[in-house]
Parts: C-alpha cells; structure tokens; sequence
C-alpha cells in the first residue's frame, strides 16, 4: 500500500465541537452571564457529579487547580509526605510543591502501568506516621488496581486522592473512576475525552469539604457586605462561558468512549503477529482508551532497530502526532534528589518511557487513516 503524506495532520487527540456547545454558550450571552460562575456552571457540576454518581462537585480552571485544593482539603503542608504515581504528567504532583510539601513517587506495575499496590506498601511503611495523602492517576483511561489501593490506605489510615483527569467515563467494577477517593479530580483540558477548553473538576462525597473549595476557589471571600478574607484563597473557578461548552460536550461522552475504544481495539488487531503490546488493563475494568500506546519489545529496542523515536520520527515525516508516554516524575531534573520507591529492581515506569509510545487516538480520526497509520508502523518491522 502505498501512503503519501496526510494533507491534514493527523492528530494524537484533539477537541472534537458539536452545536449543542454553542446553544448553552449562547444562553450565557444572551444573559451577561460570561464572569465566573453562573447557571451553566452550576448545571456543569450537577450533571458531572450525576453522571459520575458521586455527591458533588466543585468546577475549576484547571484540573492542576482542582488538585490543589483537594492537597489543601487532605491537610497537605510543609514537610508532609505525599506518595504519588511516578508515571503521570507532572500537573499531578506540582501543587504539592506549592504547599512546600514532599513527593515520593511509587513505580508502575506492568499490568495495568499504574501505580503498584506491592511499592506503595513499601512506601507507607517507610514513611508511616508522615505521609498525608496518596495521589493515584488511572494512566491514559486504564483503571489501576484500586481495591488493593484503597485497602493500603484504609490500612494506614490515610487519605487517597484519585486523580481520574485521563480517565472520565472508565469504570472499576461498574463504578466510575473518580469517585474511589476521598478528593478526586478530573480534567477538561483540550486534549482530553471532554473538554472545556480548559477546566476541570474536584467531585467529593463530603459536602462540605466541597464548600469549602468553592470558598477557596474565589478568593476564600467571607460572607460579609465588604471585601474580607480570613485565609489564603485563589482564583480557581470556571468561567460560566466554559461551563457552557461543557455541557455540550457530557452529551457526547459516552460516543467519544466508544470511538476511542474503537480506536485502540483495531490498533491491536492490526498489529497482530509483531513484536509489540498495547497499553494493559485489569479485565474486570472498562477503560475509555484516552490515548492508545504501543510498547515495543524489549529486544527489539534494545537492538536499535526500531526504537519509539524511530517510530515517532517516521510518522512526523508522514504528518502524524505521536508522543513518547509519560517520562517519570523520579526522571525529571527538577525533583532530582526526592525518593523513588519500586517493588521490582528496576524501574518498571523507565522501561514504559524507554519502550513506549502514544499513537493517534483522536475521535475524528477516520478508520481509513488509522488503517494507514498502522501500515507505516508495520513498514518499520519488515
């Protein structure tokens, strides 16, 4: 078959507008109502919370915002320990730095990529009597072994956080991801299942914790005729324009799961017979597949002849978005020096990095194209 370069880049995953979006932003323009907070907001965090079924939530700028607050609701200070997933984009564990508290990371377990339930125990009893919170994320939709989890934490008394900002709409069991931890947190950002073009979401059973993040969320104004503040507060909140495109967007969520689903099952049907895997998940698990990623033999990376970059570098020249999976947070220059815990050897999280690598996985995407992606990725392994 022969492939000539896309016209149109063909994209890793990009937001994907319908018109109801446009209706709902709409009514915010017809009203005013385009500051911060507003009726679609309001709706927003109803019909998120509703969807997800779990009590409430609280909308943010950012879903980096959200898990801010839910550090600051978990007690996070200075000097705190927090055990966080070494595999993940550093938004997850940069608002610890903001409270001057301390990561410790915790290594994948390779058959889910997520955090490892035998590492974190190691973990918590290293630091037993100091860590104030465990931070999960599901890795690119993919449920990590959560029962195990959160019987770690209830075992050792301490809060978890799940981070679910790539895996809106995969289930555990039946249960939706991002509502397991005592604060979780989602994402609206561009590039994710749902999108706000940039928001995201902190959901809670307790009420009253999320009462109390909408309060620091606006600047921690007190109830009072003037402008007084007691505490240190933010400006967290989404915008009601936002909030509008949101709405429009849950509407399709469950049609942009089954795409992205669609997605990552012919990419493991073309690539039978190489020497490649996909991303894994627990079979008991519905992942939403955010993002498809392929993982290369051990020998055939280690014997150069085809690498990701290599991979990643051909479909350039083809206008196709890849991207290598997430480097570790334990990798990264700016938290050299803080602690790495694995249970295995070596790092199963820098063997995923080294090996791995994103592929287009984007709604829009026709099955024509995938189907050619998959042929210039074969063409590597001839």
């Amino acid at each position: 078959m022969e492939i000539n370069r896309f016209e149109n880049r063909v994209w890793l995953s990009s937001p994907t507008i319908y018109g109801e979006e446009q209706k709902f932003v709409q009514e915010a323009f017809d009203t005013n109502w385009i500051a911060p907070l507003g009726p679609n907001v309001d709706a927003f965090e109803k019909e998120i919370a509703e969807y997800m079924g779990i009590g409430h939530g609280a909308a943010t700028s950012a879903g980096t915002a959200a898990l801010h607050l839910a550090y600051k609701l978990a007690g996070v200070q200075q000097g705190d320990i927090v055990l966080c997933s070494d595999l993940t984009f550093s938004a997850t564990v940069n608002p610890i730095s903001y409270e001057k508290a301390i990561q410790v990371f915790v290594d994948s377990e390779r058959d889910t990529w997520n955090m490892d339930p035998r590492a974190l125990e190691i973990a918590l009893e290293k630091y037993k009597g100091r860590v104030k919170a465990v931070a999960l994320v599901h890795l690119y939709g993919s449920p990590a072994k959560i029962d195990e989890i959160m019987e770690l934490c209830q075992r050792y008394d301490v809060p978890l956080i799940e981070d679910a900002a790539e895996s809106l709409s995969a289930t555990y069991k039946g249960k939706q991801t991002g509502t397991f931890g005592k604060y979780n947190i989602i994402s609206f950002n561009g590039n994710k299942i749902i999108t706000t073009s940039g928001g995201g979401m902190l959901l809670s059973e307790d009420e009253e914790a999320i009462k109390k993040a909408r309060k620091w969320s606006t600047q921690a104004r007190d109830n009072a005729p003037w402008y007084q503040h007691s505490e240190l507060g933010y400006n967290y909140r989404m915008s009601n324009v936002l909030a509008g495109i949101g709405r429009g967007q849950l509407l399709h969520l469950e049609e942009h799961k089954a795409k992205k689903q669609a997605i990552y099952r012919m990419y493991e049907e073309g690539f039978k017979g190489l020497p490649v895997s996909m991303n894994p998940y627990l079979e008991y698990t519905d992942p939403n597949f955010w993002l498809s990623c392929l993982l290369i033999d051990e020998d055939v990376v280690a014997s150069g002849k085809v690498t990701p970059e290599k991979v990643r570098l051909y479909l350039e020249e083809y206008n196709v978005e890849t991207r290598p999976v997430w480097k570790p947070m334990h990798m990264q220059p700016i938290f050299e020096g803080l602690d790495f815990i694995s249970y295995e050897e070596s790092s199963v999280g820098k063997d995923l990095f080294e090996r791995g690598l994103c592929l287009p996985s984007d709604v829009k995407m026709s099955e024509e194209t995938q189907k050619q992606v998959i042929e210039l990725i074969k063409e590597l392994f001839k």
